[in-house]
C-alpha cells in the first residue's frame, strides 16, 4: 500500500476542511455506529449521518459514480446516537437512541427502530423499541446500541446501561419484537460491536474495564451464550469483528494501556497486530489488493486524523501496514467496497461535514483525493 499522507494534509482546503462554518443542521451531529457506508441491492453506496432532527443519507448516482446530490433527510427528533446494521438481502436497518425532556426532570430515553428496503428509498416509519430498564435513572444511563442481522433478516439490538452487564432484544420469526433479554456480564465500556457471519450466526463483544466480554450464536435463532473472555484489556468503544474465514469472527479491539490494536480469532492467543489508535472503533473490510486476499482496518489515530492499516486476511501476527492519511476526523470512519470492488472510505471532519474517498484504479491500495459531500 502506497501511503499519501502528505498529500492528503494538502488537500485539506479542497475537501473543504476547515473552511467556513455551515449551519448546524445540514452537518453531522455525530459519527454513527456500525456499517454507515453501505452498499445497495443495486449496488451503490450510500452514506448516513446523524445530523441535528433526523438521519441525512447520500446515494451514489450510478455505480461506482460518485455522490453528486443529496443529502435526503429523514426527520427523527431527540436523536443523540444512530446505529446502521445491513444484512444478507442489503436491507439498511437504523437504530437511535432518542432523549426527550419535560421539564428539569430525568429524561426519557428510548430506542427507535426503521428500516430501508431500497437503494435511495424512503425509509419506513421509526417506531419505539422502549428501554429495558424501569427505574428512571438506569432507563437514562441507556447506552448507543449496536445491531447484526442474522441470516434469516432478523435484528438482534443490543445495548448496555448504568447497572451493567449487556440487553438484547429481537425480531420474532412473526415480525414482532420479542422482550428484552439480559446476556448478563459486567460493565460495559462504551458502545457494543455485533456482527453476523456467512452462516447467519450473530456475535457480539462488549469492551469491559478489565477485558472484552464475548457473546455467541452456536445455531440459527439460538439464545447467545457466554464465550471467553479477551485479553489484554480494551480501550472503551474499540471491539470491532470481521469474517476473516468461513463462519470465523476475528476480534479487534485496541488495548487499553495505548500499545496498539489486537487481533483474536477463536481457539487461539491475542496477536499484537501495532498501530496507534485513539479513541472509539475500528472500522473492518475484506478486500482483494493486487490480487491478494487482504484485511483493511481503519481507526481515528491518537493525532485525531483518519488511519488505515492493511495486511494479508489472517496475517496480523506480521503486524499491519498503516498509513495516515493526514485528515482530522470526528469518530471512527467507515470501510465499504463499491460496485466495482473498490475500496472505499467516509470520514466525518470535524465541522461535521462528509468526506469519502476511493481507491484508484491503479496497482496497490492508493486512495483518491478526497470528495466532501454536499450539504443540504
Amino acid at each position: 500500500m502506497r501511503g499519501r499522507g502528505a498529500q492528503a494534509v494538502d488537500r485539506r482546503s479542497r475537501a473543504g476542511v476547515g473552511t467556513e462554518a455551515r449551519p448546524r443542521r445540514t452537518t453531522a451531529a455525530a459519527v454513527a455506529t456500525g456499517s454507515w457506508l453501505l452498499r445497495g441491492n443495486d449496488d451503490r453506496l450510500a452514506v448516513y449521518a446523524l445530523v441535528e432532527g433526523g438521519v441525512h443519507r447520500w446515494t451514489e448516482t450510478a455505480v461506482a459514480g460518485g455522490f453528486r446530490s443529496g443529502p435526503d433527510f429523514f426527520p427523527a427528533e431527540g436523536l443523540t446516537a444512530l446505529a446502521v446494521a445491513q444484512g444478507a438481502n442489503r436491507y439498511a436497518h437504523f437504530l437511535g437512541r432518542r432523549e426527550t425532556r419535560q421539564g428539569g426532570g430525568v429524561p426519557k430515553v428510548d430506542l427507535l427502530y426503521a428500516v430501508q428496503y431500497q437503494s435511495g428509498r424512503t425509509l419506513g416509519d421509526w417506531r419505539s423499541l422502549g428501554n429495558p430498564y424501569r427505574d428512571p435513572k438506569d432507563a437514562a444511563s441507556l447506552g448507543v446500541p449496536a445491531a447484526a442481522v442474522d441470516g434469516q433478516g432478523t435484528v438482534h439490538v443490543f445495548v448496555s446501561g448504568g447497572p451493567g452487564g449487556v440487553m438484547f432484544r429481537r425480531e420474532s420469526k412473526s415480525g414482532a419484537w420479542e422482550a428484552w433479554q439480559d446476556l448478563r456480564g459486567g460493565a460495559v465500556a462504551g458502545v457494543p460491536a455485533a456482527a453476523a457471519n456467512s452462516a447467519g450466526l450473530v456475535e457480539v463483544l462488549a469492551p469491559g474495564n478489565r477485558s472484552v466480554m464475548r457473546w455467541v450464536q452456536t445455531e440459527p435463532g439460538a439464545v447467545l451464550r457466554r464465550a471467553q473472555d479477551l485479553m489484554p484489556a480494551p480501550a472503551p468503544g474499540s471491539a470491532a469483528l470481521l469474517e476473516t474465514a468461513p463462519g470465523v469472527f476475528t476480534a479487534y479491539w485496541s488495548e487499553q494501556s495505548g500499545t496498539g490494536v489486537y487481533a483474536q480469532r477463536p481457539g487461539e492467543w491475542a496477536l499484537p497486530a501495532g498501530g496507534a489508535p485513539g479513541e472509539g472503533a475500528h472500522a473492518t473490510l475484506r478486500a482483494r489488493v493486487d490480487g491478494y486476499d487482504c484485511t483493511l482496518l481503519a481507526h481515528q489515530g491518537r493525532t485525531g486524523t483518519a488511519v488505515l492499516g492493511v495486511c494479508g486476511t489472517g496475517g496480523e501476527s506480521g503486524g499491519l501496514w498503516w498509513t495516515d492519511t493526514g485528515m482530522p476526523c470526528a469518530g471512527p470512519p467507515a470501510l465499504a467496497l463499491d460496485g466495482l470492488g473498490r475500496v472505499v472510505m467516509a470520514m466525518v471532519a470535524p465541522d461535521g461535514g462528509v468526506l469519502v474517498n476511493r481507491q484508484r484504479p491503479e496497482p496497490g491500495l492508493t486512495l483518491s483525493d478526497w470528495e466532501r459531500l454536499p450539504d443540504a
